[in-house]
């Protein structure tokens, strides 16, 4: 029977006191908190599966309240994600959801975060993101970029930038979103990874390509986060690799 393994990690790094990314992978969510090691959830392939990370945006107020109750808010709604029209509309739901979480508690104003993940159906994936968390296709080929980043252009000889054009929540008003959603095919053996700028930012796309070359699953995570913190884990790391079985 094909199925879809998801390998989750979720870390503070080495610079944060304390997490304020979350992930989710179907009915389970990880909030906030640190995994000692790589977690693998088995699903059946067919009803639609939600697999996505959120990064509470450091520098605001209760982050990780905004990115667990995103991911919360994904789980609940997951089975239902079977079209780019669905993921768009509670990716907006989402966003309104942020905003009103905050009436009424001024310790929460412009709290905010980033999302971004795949919901897995029976042969094609609908991929998602609003900030700078991404997606990637781990394919035969090389490593491919599927999400697109919310960020300004990158400043001359700069390969990463802390700055972003559009999360979920973020402002001490209400600001619409414009979700980045797109459908791919599927098929037995494709690999993606769903992760926050906390690896991406330390580790460049050629090195996680390296990784994913060589490793799999719970070793895969494993290895991803040590390069992370190896390069000085200087933001929480937040992952998830989408592996379709047969």
């Amino acid at each position: 029977m094909p199925y879809v393994a998801v390998t989750a990690l979720s870390h503070t790094g080495l610079i944060r006191d304390h997490n304020e990314d979350s992930l989710v992978a179907g009915p389970w969510t990880l909030c906030g908190t640190v995994t000692e090691n790589p977690q693998t959830l088995l699903f059946p392939l067919g009803a639609p599966l939600v697999v996505a990370v959120a990064d509470g945006i450091g520098g605001q107020p209760a982050g990780e309240v905004a990115s667990a109750l995103v991911v919360r808010e994904l789980a609940a709604i997951g089975p239902s994600l079977d079209s780019e029209e669905a993921v768009g509309d509670a990716l907006k739901a989402c966003n309104h959801a942020v905003y009103a979480a905050a009436v009424g508690h001024p310790e929460r104003a412009a709290m905010g975060t980033t999302v971004a993940g795949a919901v897995v159906l029976a042969d094609s994936l609908l991929v998602f993101n609003v900030g700078d968390s991404r997606v990637l296709d781990a394919t035969q080929d090389g490593l491919r970029r599927v999400s697109v980043d919310d960020s300004p252009p990158l400043a001359p000889g700069r390969r990463t930038t802390s700055l972003i054009t559009q999360a979920l929540g973020g402002a001490t008003r209400f600001s619409a979103v414009t979700p980045h959603v797109t459908t791919l095919p599927l098929s037995a053996g494709d690999r993606y990874l769903v992760c926050t700028d906390g690896l991406t930012d330390p580790v460049t796309e050629d090195e996680l390509d390296s990784l994913l070359r060589v490793h799999n699953d719970c070793r895969v995570a494993f290895e991803l986060w040590k390069a992370a913190i190896e390069a000085g884990g200087p933001d929480n790391i937040t992952l998830a690799v989408v592996r379709i079985g047969e």
